[in-house]
């Protein structure tokens, strides 16, 4: 190594031919030096949140893999929680239904066993969901009279008015915004640390906060400005929430950084979760969720019409953007909205991110590499939710081509691979085992013609 920069690797001969007489030899007992790993698409914030909030995560990372067990630590973070005295809020992160023994979302009334009094939110851990208990919903303005906002759904009670307490997709992201305390700056500066720490320890040394409103990056570029960042840490704004954000044309939307911050471009997403089963489908769910007909295949978040505009509004500006698609509908919309806009708005070297494309179809791929599309896979899911996938979501046949890094192989395209914390943590080493071996939590092989050296 020489300035923070590996010179040579291989045999111990080999890489002692370029020692000098100022060479310094350390002996790392076993342990490996390694460059610092790019963290290809996560949310930098939303961890930053997770080290202030209850662990709801199942086995093996977390205590809950039950409705009671949930229950249980919620009771124990509303007793001891510094932000729950302070704020009267309790979030508990990172449930997942696919792994709770009921198989299904914890309601409000089970909430309300825990207070009926503090505000209470449980976010999925596909972070397209939450549950509030009927403090949290009075809290959020939902009531039997709230209609279901465009590309989100409130779940109901039996009476088909009443809300039940799960939110879905945007009607979840605005609830939650309605939810988060309004943190000091420097609760905010010391929840960015533990976000540092964690992507640090895990030998990530540029880090991603993928979808940031406008509240965050408010926040992203104070600490940046403060000297807080000891990572590289590259914003894409939610397009959304920023449109006439000043940031967005300012000299922090840059290739380079300022004091390790920059904002990269922009963020997009066209559909939902395929494990929390609101991802968007051009085939229904394997097992639809209860109460949904046969021929449930998800659901958008955009008409055509407004995602063509929204991202010939990220071309017509020259931002880069990346677009969270899981479904092979949303791909196709995706697809078919870049190949418009880039023709209206002709541009050399966009590089538009398709974010995620867990059902991305063979015949896609092709348009992907012709329109210039980089592929951000997530072959996490194999580990996490293969066996759900499988068994519940699409099915025995669709299920082994999820993130199919292999056709990427077979295409000579470049592609990245991410852990999207806070919905798993940031493990490389975990995230490396997963796209190279494809095993899920019952140690069968999914998509073994996927797999990568």
């Amino acid at each position: 190594m020489k300035d923070g920069k590996i010179l040579a690797v291989g045999s111990k001969d080999d890489v002692l031919k370029t020692k000098g007489d100022a060479t310094k030899m350390i002996d790392l007992g076993g342990r490996t030096l390694v460059p610092g790993f790019v963290d290809a698409h996560s949310h930098f914030w939303g961890v930053g949140i997770q080290s202030i909030s209850a662990n709801l995560l199942p086995q093996p990372d977390g205590p809950v893999n039950s409705i009671p067990q949930m229950q249980k630590v919620m009771r124990e973070f509303l007793a001891n929680s510094p932000v729950v005295k302070q704020h009267g809020v309790a979030i508990g992160f990172n449930y997942d239904d696919s792994q709770l023994l009921e198989h299904r979302s914890p309601t409000a009334a089970e909430l309300d066993e825990v207070s009926t009094t503090v505000p209470i939110m449980v976010i999925h851990q596909s972070g397209h969901l939450n549950v509030l208990n009927s403090a949290g919903l009075a809290k959020a303005g939902l009531t039997a009279a709230s209609p279901n906002p465009p590309g989100g759904v409130i779940r109901r009670k039996a009476d088909g008015k009443e809300p039940d307490g799960v939110l879905e997709e945007n009607a979840h992201f605005m609830a939650t915004m309605k939810m988060l305390p309004q943190f000091t700056k420097e609760e905010g500066f010391e929840q960015l640390a533990g976000a540092q720490e964690i992507y640090a320890a895990n030998g990530i040394t540029t880090a991603q906060d993928g979808r940031t409103d406008p509240r965050a990056l408010a926040l992203l570029a104070e600490a940046a400005k403060a000297g807080k960042f000891k990572l590289d840490v590259v914003s894409y704004a939610d397009l959304e929430m920023n449109e006439m954000n000043s940031m967005l044309r300012g000299p922090l939307m840059s290739p380079g950084y300022t004091q390790h911050f920059r904002i990269g471009g922009v963020k997009l997403t066209f559909d939902g979760s395929p494990q929390g089963k609101t991802a968007w489908f051009t085939k229904p769910y394997f097992k639809v969720p209860e109460g949904q007909p046969d021929t449930y295949n998800g659901y958008p978040t955009f008409t055509d019409e407004k995602a063509l505009e929204w991202i010939g509004k990220a071309f017509k500006n020259h931002w880069q953007v990346l677009i969270h698609a899981n479904g092979d509908a949303a791909i196709e919309q995706l697809i078919k909205s870049v190949g418009t806009a880039a023709a209206e708005f002709p541009g050399k070297d966009r590089r538009t991110v398709l974010i995620h494309g867990q059902y991305l179809r063979a015949d896609q791929v092709m348009p992907l590499k012709d329109l210039e599309i980089f592929p951000a896979l997530y072959p996490m899911h194999t580990f996490y939710w293969g066996d759900w996938h499988r068994d519940s979501v699409a099915g025995p046949v669709r299920a082994e081509d999820i993130s199919p890094t292999g056709w990427m192989l077979k295409n000579d395209m470049k592609f990245s691979i991410h852990s999207d914390a806070p919905v798993t943590f940031p493990n490389s080493m975990r995230i490396l085992d997963s796209a190279v071996n494809r095993t899920t939590r019952t140690g069968k092989v999914l998509g073994a013609n996927h797999r990568v050296t």
